[in-house]
């Protein structure tokens, strides 16, 4: 079970990351519980849905995109809890994953409770 969880929410992470480099911003704003928190440093906290979707789709449909994750660690929880961290970078900056809270939901998806990132550099 144990390893089933880790790649599950490795191919999760790795989805959103793919419809996030097509502008799929409906997709990304998806794959949150509907009360998920995100921290994104320095820009400040969104609770919900339609916060985070208020941060993303402008920030997608900005431009940004390329989006790697590299020195991904993974660490099951519990049965339905998985954390991921890992380095970020894209097109218009890099910066830290510091959490990424996946949980899996009662209709099977594995989504988005909790994320944490940070911001290190903006590309002008």
């Amino acid at each position: 079970m144990h390893h089933d969880s880790l790649t599950a929410v490795l191919n999760a992470s790795k989805n959103w990351i793919k419809h996030f480099n097509k502008g799929d911003s409906d997709y990304c704003t998806a794959a949150y519980i509907p009360d998920a928190l995100m921290e994104a440093k320095p820009m400040g906290e969104y609770t919900g849905r339609e916060e985070i979707n208020n941060f993303w789709r402008p920030f997608i449909q900005s431009g940004a995109t390329d989006l790697i994750y590299t020195d991904i660690w993974l660490k099951q929880i519990d049965e339905t809890k998985v954390h991921l961290g890992a380095n970020w970078r894209m097109n218009v900056g890099r910066g830290v994953i510091t959490l990424e809270e996946w949980v899996k939901t009662e209709s099977g998806p594995w989504k988005l409770a909790m994320d944490a990132f940070e911001i290190q550099e903006q590309f002008q």
